[in-house]
């Protein structure tokens, strides 16, 4: 029986290991972050917490004897991907990236790249008044020292501290509505949104909202994959490169 790490907490590592959970040739296990208070749980053995960096992951493999890794971590988790890179290296163990494609502009929409979370912070004062932050709980941070725009962050958890002095949060969930977009939007008079180009449909509604207002849209780009790692832009695509000999 083969042994599969996939490296999840995204709607595609849940998709891989419910695809392959069952099958007798091969053993799941799921490894999530545990940043999230209640995260969804994948089918097949899961595992919560960190491994204590690279190392910690290759002796991990060794003792789990896995025989192959799937990264379906967020497009934005740069650590545990390089982590991942130089622990597949330091073993052996073929490696594979599942990251879905990123957000694609198409007419009418008014965005402005930001290579980083600090930049986009500089974008804001001469962009809008009133932000609308779907970045995730832990990069708020970086806005914290804005005291001329008002924020609305919306995030699974809480965000810790610092936070921007004119600040508020709203606990969801994802996937939303187009016209549970509009009507945020509306409602709280929004006129910049930040976000991550983190792709997938689940979040996406907020891009076509932001086009039929005219509102800008600051897109902090994403980090690159690690070098010489194959990526797979889905779940079939995953699962063609697991079927594969060797």
């Amino acid at each position: 029986m083969r042994h599969l790490l996939v490296l999840g907490g995204t709607t595609e590592g849940r998709a891989l290991a419910a695809a392959v959970d069952g099958r007798p040739s091969l053993r799941v296990t799921s490894s999530l972050a545990g940043r999230v208070a209640r995260p969804r749980l994948p089918a097949g053995e899961v595992r919560i917490g960190g491994f204590g960096g690279p190392d910690g992951l290759a002796d991990w493999l060794r003792a789990e004897r896995v025989d192959a890794v799937v990264d379906a971590t967020h497009p934005f988790a740069a650590g545990i991907s390089h982590n991942a890179a130089l622990a597949a290296a330091a073993t052996g163990v073929p490696l594979l990236v599942l990251r879905r494609p990123g957000f694609a502009p198409v007419t009418g929409d008014r965005w402005l790249p930001a290579a980083s979370l600090a930049e986009a912070a500089d974008l804001l004062p001469r962009r809008g008044e009133r932000i609308f932050l779907t970045i995730g709980r832990q990069g708020v941070a970086a806005f914290a020292h804005l005291d001329r725009v008002h924020f609305l962050a919306r995030s699974v958890d809480p965000p810790e501290p610092p936070l921007p002095p004119s600040f508020e949060v709203l606990l969801d969930r994802g996937p939303f509505t187009l016209d549970g977009e509009r009507a945020l939007l509306r409602d709280h008079r929004i006129d910049v949104l930040v976000t991550k180009d983190s792709g997938g449909a689940a979040t996406a509604p907020k891009l076509t909202a932001a086009r039929e207002l005219g509102l800008p849209v600051v897109m902090v780009e994403r980090p690159p994959v690690p070098e010489g790692v194959p990526v797979a832009p889905d779940v079939a695509a995953a699962l063609h490169w697991l079927e594969q000999p060797g």
